[in-house]
């Protein structure tokens, strides 16, 4: 199983912050999920180029500014494991298959 670390920090300006929420953004749960589709599409090879969710977790909010590692486990079945941090606080967990419809 090969384990692959990216690092993304949310842009100020990012266009999901604006009105997710006024007074406080955070970053909605689909611009991670995003992310980490993005990617799991480097390193998966074949596929169509779509994902099912198989268990999505988001475990704290996540604001403007903030640097998240995505690590990224390729497990034997074709699946990916996905683990969003920032720092040492857990932000988001699940696992992507391929071939979704």
């Amino acid at each position: 199983m090969a384990v692959h670390e990216f690092t993304w920090t949310v842009p100020a300006d990012h266009p999901a912050l604006a009105g997710h929420f006024p007074g406080r953004p955070i970053v909605p749960g689909v611009v991670l999920l995003d992310r980490a589709i993005l990617y799991a599409a480097t390193l998966a090879s074949g596929g169509n180029g779509r994902w099912q969710i198989g268990i999505g977790k988001l475990l704290s909010p996540v604001g403007p500014g903030e640097t998240l590692t995505f690590t990224l486990e390729l497990k034997p079945s074709g699946s990916i494991a996905c683990r969003v941090r920032a720092g040492e606080r857990d932000v988001a967990s699940g696992s992507l298959t391929p071939g979704g419809a």
